[in-house]
């Protein structure tokens, strides 16, 4: 009865919301911020003693990194002041080596994890963790899968390589279904993966051709192949569930189609609605983002906008947030309002220009609902939102571990040099 009661909970916070905005600005009018009521911190918890809580002797070498990147999302779980959360791929950074960019894991075993957390006084507690694993309970680790889709991964100090795993998996979105299984957003595919109650992976579902194999788990090919051209770390981000029980996935940015140029200068990306029921999309969306100087009025660059969270509200409506690093807003759209554009010439890629490039794509219109980054004492890099009550909203960063990019990330022990940035949730009052 309990998942029921999340559900209801959920949606009941929604449907309420939904009132509260069907008569708000359009999105181009003038930003409305918010009111922080509460900030509550998570403590330092060593990544070893965590991860090894879960998966026996899984890190022998933490780096003196701590537990972070639990403001992937968050999801109600129907008891106030708890939610679920989730880890991405565990701590990495980027250090240049010959002119290139390459990919580092300084702990290459750790394994995501989803964490329910309270909101205690100023706190953050986790009280309880799941690990995912396969079929077997092996951890799936947060590594890249391909060699010819993924970046190569290295050590700490960007030296070695990494074997890649076909099982890793870079979660960035998370809810629970009624049954206690658990529907995760993955950013390699991308893919859409169904997680037991116990954090075994039930079936992963990716882009058609994609020609995933190696893994303990069923891998299905049911997304539009098109998925598979996402630019490298914007694969699947934002993922809501709506009441009926279909979930709303969004890129976290356009699709690098025709190339990476196109997609870096492109301010279109995709929803898809996937039916839990039937295991398939159902439909697909082009979405529309506004300026980036609109975002973030600190920011120039098109390439920086993302999304991040999706809110089902009721059957056709969701907010869907837009940021970069530094900023963020929420803008609610109504899925009727949108053209459904699966299976048609905006899937093929021989369409030129595509849908990226072109002008006068059909996009829902949207009306926002907050601007965080009009929100004093927000932090940035804002990538969990959740419904509180009908008036407020959680909100949660990523830290990224306390990692930062470049060789002095770590010390000459090989230890990281934290960045001081600490996992924050948040409760802010709607304007």
């Amino acid at each position: 009865m309990r998942s029921v009661k999340i559900l209801s909970l959920a949606v009941a916070g929604a449907v309420a919301l939904t009132a509260l905005t069907a008569t708000g600005t359009p999105a181009s009018a003038a930003t409305s911020g918010g009111t922080v009521l509460k900030t509550a911190t998570l403590p330092d918890i060593p990544l070893a003693r965590f991860s090894n809580s879960l998966l026996p002797g899984s890190v022998t070498n933490d780096r003196n990194v701590d537990l972070g990147g639990i403001g992937s999302d968050l999801y109600p779980t129907g008891v106030p002041g708890e939610f679920w959360a989730i880890t991405d791929r565990g701590p990495n950074g980027q250090i240049k080596v010959d002119g290139k960019n390459r990919r580092t894991f300084p702990v290459p075993s750790f394994d995501p994890a989803i964490v329910r957390i309270r909101v205690k006084g100023s706190t953050i507690q986790v009280i309880k963790a799941i690990p995912i694993t396969n079929r077997h309970g092996k951890g799936v680790t947060g590594l890249p899968n391909q060699k010819t889709h993924d970046e190569a991964p290295y050590d700490y100090a960007a030296a070695t390589p990494l074997n890649y795993d076909p099982e890793g998996l870079d979660t960035e979105g998370i809810v629970r279904a009624k049954d206690g299984s658990f529907w995760l957003a993955d950013e390699y595919g991308p893919s859409l993966v169904h997680v037991s109650p116990s954090g075994k992976v039930l079936a992963r579902y990716v882009p058609k051709g994609l020609g995933l194999t190696g893994t303990d788990y069923p891998v299905v090919e049911s997304l539009p192949a098109i998925f598979a051209k996402r630019k490298i770390n914007r694969g699947f981000e934002g993922l809501g569930l709506l009441p009926g029980g279909d979930l709303v996935i969004v890129l976290q940015s356009p699709l690098s189609n025709p190339d990476g140029d196109a997609g870096d200068a492109s301010r279109t990306t995709r929803l898809v609605r996937f039916s839990t029921h039937a295991r398939k999309v159902v439909a697909e969306y082009a979405y529309g983002f506004d300026a980036v100087s609109t975002v973030d009025p600190s920011e120039d660059d098109p390439s920086a906008l993302k999304s991040s969270a999706v809110i089902g509200i009721d059957n056709h409506t969701v907010l869907v947030e837009e940021r970069t690093d530094n900023a963020a807003r929420l803008y609610r759209i109504d899925l009727r309002k949108a053209t459904n554009i699966l299976g048609s010439k905006w899937d093929d890629p021989a369409t030129s220009p595509s849908l990226e490039e072109a002008t006068g794509v059909p996009v829902p219109p949207k009306k926002l609902v907050i601007d965080l980054g009009a929100t004093p004492g927000v932090p940035k890099k804002i990538e969990g939102i959740a419904l509180v009550d009908r008036k407020t909203i959680a909100i949660v960063n990523d830290n990224d571990f306390g990692m930062t990019d470049g060789a002095a990330a770590f010390d000459a022990n090989g230890n990281l040099v934290d960045s001081g940035i600490q996992t924050q949730l948040q409760y802010v009052r709607l304007p």
